[in-house]
């Protein structure tokens, strides 16, 4: 019996202690060499908006409410390690954002049920997959970087593309664990692997297909993962 109220204790301990956002920002910067800052965020308590809905930037109507750039911009995004922690040590709670492109991984998006199917399809094939994102309303896998030119080849030949996918290459970013903006916290539906060497990612082309056919075959309706 004390042993269970210990793990108890120990589990409600974890899960009040506050998210290490700097840490997390960090990592991807000075072990990874990925380019991060700081995004936007949600209202603080008791200010404009509803923190489900709302968002820190001057647009009421933002579609994806805490976890865009906004001041800073997106090509302020960097690995120095100075700068990420100036940013997160003023601004603890802020949403990580990954600058996707160039040296940096790209992503796919898709909603959380077609993401959850895709997944099941991807390791039923025996395919590798890098760290996966997940939000309970979409999921994003992670992937080697490509170009416009890349994508577009593997899109052309493709009878539907659904808008749904979303494709973030260069100039674009995705939200990382453990941010929480307006869809919810962001969490790892597959965490890198511990160490300090960046972790490895899948070419988009051994995904893609996958990915379209479980978009297609799963109607966007809003729906939410519960985790």
């Amino acid at each position: 019996m004390r042993e269970i109220l210990g793990r108890r204790r120990r589990l409600r301990l974890r899960r009040g202690r506050r998210p290490d956002h700097l840490g997390a920002a960090l990592q991807c910067a000075t072990e990874w060499d990925w380019p991060v800052l700081p995004g936007v965020g949600l209202p603080a308590a008791g200010g404009r908006g509803d923190r489900d809905r709302g968002c820190a930037c001057p647009d009421p109507a933002c579609a994806v409410p805490g976890a865009h750039p906004f001041d800073p911009g997106l090509l302020a995004a960097t690995a120095d390690a100075r700068m990420v922690r100036w940013w997160w040590t003023n601004r603890p709670d802020a949403p990580i954002l990954l600058a996707t492109g160039g040296r940096a991984p790209c992503a796919v998006s898709l909603p959380a049920v077609a993401g959850a199917r895709a997944m099941a399809e991807l390791d039923r094939l025996g395919l590798d997959l890098g760290p996966v994102v997940a939000t309970p309303t979409r999921w994003s896998l992670l992937v080697a970087p490509y170009t416009l030119e890349q994508l577009g080849e593997l899109l052309y030949a493709k009878d539907r593309v659904p808008g749904s996918l979303r494709f973030h290459g260069e100039g674009g970013y995705l939200v990382l664990p453990p941010s929480d903006t307006g869809s919810g916290l962001a969490r790892w539906e597959r965490r890198p692997p511990a160490g300090p060497a960046a972790p490895w990612l899948p070419d988009v082309e051994l995904v893609v297909d996958t990915l379209v056919e479980a978009s297609i075959s799963t109607p966007d309706d809003g729906s939410r993962l519960h985790y």
